[in-house]
């Protein structure tokens, strides 16, 4: 443990010897064909020094529209946050990237975000629309965000957790197989299959697997948290072969199984960076919550006693960042 509390340490010194600020603004993807209006964020390179935003419970580090300081072209993180999650999820992972030269964009998922959950059925279909929502998202960045000329169109990234892990893996070339996800109406079914909870989740299910999942070959690296992985076999994983850096929790938790993560690792064409975090659950892996959330949301800001998210998430953002810096080009500096 001293040993790593040393390399936490090392590289935190590192990332702030060259960091600067972080931009943040939001902006709102209009409705088109593609989907509903899609509410997200921008995190950018920023030459002023940090303050403190607060939105609702959030408490992040950063500067208000400000103009982007670093010199193109630069590269592009995209981030898919989990189940009733929000583009706030991973601010501190895409704050630490937006230091050191990155851009980083995140959205509100169209049909599964922490305002619109709906149902046990409506959790399977809201799955289908999470890989056209990041494709909306990369077209938005690429082509009608204000600054879009600064971008480097081939050096794109993702960053997914949970249910977002699941959407990098479709949108690397995955062919999920929604018959294995369990549904709660099973039961029902049983005991009653003409029953309106039996038949509604038919036909939620004639509709999840009717719908093509988007493959995006723009995306060239992709960081993998917790993912909801059950959908997937060594088959239907064949066609993902950009670097994949694989993260699990020891404990698991909201329907992710470590041993599901595990099999992923073992079904991924070529080996990923796996690595498993000791003393974590699932919900780990989010940012550290400040004090009116942990107050308000224990059961996504809890952890078991002596696991201490804050030091784990200096581990995860410095391991994220290396991972984009070898498999991307170099970021620009301000």
């Amino acid at each position: 443990m001293p040993f790593l509390r040393f390399l936490v340490a090392a590289a935190f010194c590192l990332l702030a010897a060259f960091a600067h600020a972080a931009g943040f603004s939001t902006f709102e993807i209009p409705a088109d064909a593609g989907g509903p209006a899609l509410r997200g964020a921008v995190w950018t390179p920023c030459a002023a020094p940090a303050g403190e935003i607060r939105l609702g419970l959030y408490a992040i580090a950063g500067v208000r529209d400000c103009p982007v300081a670093a010199s193109g072209p630069l590269p592009l993180v995209v981030l898919s946050h989990g189940y009733g999650g929000s583009f706030l999820g991973h601010h501190d992972t895409a704050q630490a990237l937006a230091d050191a030269g990155f851009v980083v964009a995140a959205i509100n998922h169209s049909n599964d975000n922490f305002q619109v959950q709906g149902t046990p059925n409506d959790k399977l279909s809201a799955l289908a629309t999470r890989t056209t929502d990041i494709q909306r998202l990369v077209d938005y960045m690429l082509v009608q965000w204000p600054a879009h000329d600064r971008l480097a169109a081939g050096q794109i990234g993702f960053f997914g957790f949970s249910r977002g892990g699941f959407t990098g893996l479709a949108l690397a070339g995955g062919r999920p197989d929604f018959e294995r996800l369990p549904s709660r109406a099973a039961a029902t079914c049983i005991s009653a299959p003409e029953g309106a909870a039996c038949v509604q989740a038919r036909q939620r299910l004639r509709e999840l697997l009717a719908t093509p999942v988007v493959h995006d070959a723009r995306i060239k690296a992709a960081v993998i948290a917790d993912p909801l992985a059950m959908v997937f076999d060594a088959e239907r994983l064949k066609n993902v072969t950009i670097p994949i850096q694989l993260w699990a929790s020891e404990r698991g938790g909201d329907g992710v199984l470590p041993r599901d993560v595990d099999a992923a690792r073992r079904a991924l064409p070529s080996p990923p960076d796996y690595r498993v975090q000791p003393g974590s659950a699932h919900f780990a892996f989010l940012a550290p919550c400040s004090e009116a959330m942990a107050r308000t949301l224990p059961e996504i800001c809890s952890d078991a006693s002596g696991f201490d998210r804050v030091a784990f998430h200096a581990q995860l953002n410095a391991a994220v960042l290396a991972f984009f810096r070898q498999h991307l080009a170099p970021a620009s500096k301000p």
